[in-house]
């Protein structure tokens, strides 16, 4: 596939680097660059976009730091397998994916609607006896182990059809209880996956997750969901865009 073309606006206060660096992470989204893909030499880059070397060299370290790119010796710059990344936003994981043009996948692993789980009783506000709603999901994208979902949701949730999980996503479902989440508060952490962990998601024991726990609030207020996801680091990034007050 060949390079998409590059437009660098030299009369622009973004430095160059930046510039280049965005087109090629937005290229990488896009799919113009695919996983595996050889990017030009240094100097070809240099010598097709009039840009110094070192200048090239900062963009590419960048895109290496964050994960979309690899160097090796003897092999030159290659497209890194893709990672999902995801902005910080209250959003199904599932319909992310099929926005961003990839293939989820869903393997159900427990459902209940008796589960009685203290701790998440608490955090959705209920009695530590309450009969929760509660499933366990692995979550694939075109094929690859992703995350490990983990959701417990308060009885009025009790009819939901765990069948549905397999092509819908946990959020579109419970707006049809008028419970769709407008606004939770997560807790995200680094973890050890565990042996189990490692051979639902295919990876080794003790690899590092991302553990993200969940409480999100339906319009009115009321509580509707607890989760508690682990996510692969090498596949699933979190972007959070800070401002400057």
């Amino acid at each position: 596939m060949p390079m998409p073309p590059v437009e660098i606006d030299r009369t622009s206060p973004v430095p160059i680097y930046f510039q280049l660096l965005r087109h090629l992470e937005e290229a990488i989204d896009r799919g113009e660059l695919v996983p595996g893909e050889r990017l030009p030499t240094e100097i070809e880059l240099a010598a097709a976009l009039t840009i110094s070397r070192p200048t090239i060299r900062r963009a590419i370290e960048e895109l290496v730091a964050k994960g979309l790119l690899t160097r090796k010796r003897g092999v030159g710059t290659r497209v890194t397998d893709v990672q999902v990344r995801r902005r910080v936003a209250l959003t199904s994981l599932f319909d992310d994916l099929t926005a961003s043009g990839r293939s989820p996948e869903t393997r159900i692993l427990r459902f209940d609607r008796d589960c009685v789980d203290r701790h998440a009783a608490r955090m959705l506000g209920l009695a530590p006896t309450e009969k929760l709603v509660h499933c366990e999901r692995v979550r694939l994208a075109d094929g690859v182990p992703l995350a490990l979902l983990r959701n417990w949701l308060p009885p009025r949730f009790a009819d939901l059809n765990p069948d549905l999980l397999v092509t819908q996503s946990l959020y579109r479902l419970m707006g049809e209880w008028n419970g769709r989440p407008s606004v939770a508060k997560q807790r995200i952490t680094a973890k050890a996956a565990s042996p189990t962990q490692a051979r639902l998601l295919e990876i080794g024991h003790h690899t590092p997750l991302i553990s993200m726990q969940r409480t999100a609030f339906d319009p009115t207020g009321a509580t509707v969901e607890f989760s508690d996801n682990l996510y692969r680091a090498d596949h699933y990034a979190i972007e959070v865009t800070v401002f400057n007050r």
